[in-house]
């Protein structure tokens, strides 16, 4: 059995399935911590959730790219995924907290695609720091 998890089809539907779960798990996360629902406002065309959720997504499948790159265990993976992941929500009360003039989340649901756009980029921009330190 234990070369039947060596095998590289078998490794990756093992790697793609955990990160999947992983980003299903993130994004309840993150839907709980906002102050809208995420995706009845996408549904209604809001593009300032749409982008800020998009950012999120990319951001967390980004640091797992890196995990995956860097980890030669699935443990290890989602690991350092999860942590990546921690660090990434981390940054998002950052942003909320550096901007006291206005509330993100009411932004964000008000379709501010700027504020959007914003959280898109520091989401993926973070991402990429947060995937360079993991080992």
């Amino acid at each position: 059995m234990d070369g039947f998890w060596e095998i590289p089809l078998v490794e990756t539907a093992a790697r793609y399935s955990v990160v999947v779960l992983c980003l299903v798990v993130s994004m309840a996360v993150f839907e709980a911590v906002t102050s809208y629902n995420n995706w009845k406002e996408i549904k209604k065309g809001n593009m300032a959730v749409a982008m800020a959720t998009g950012g999120k997504i990319f951001g967390v499948a980004n640091i797992f790219r890196f995990s995956i790159q860097h980890n030669d265990s699935l443990l290890m993976t989602m690991g350092w995924g999860l942590y990546g992941f921690v660090l990434l929500l981390f940054g998002y009360f950052i942003f909320e907290f550096l901007t006291p003039s206005f509330k993100i989340d009411r932004e964000i649901e008000e379709d501010n695609r700027a504020v959007g756009f914003i959280s898109l980029v520091i989401s993926v921009g973070l991402s990429y720091v947060i995937g360079a330190n993991i080992i």
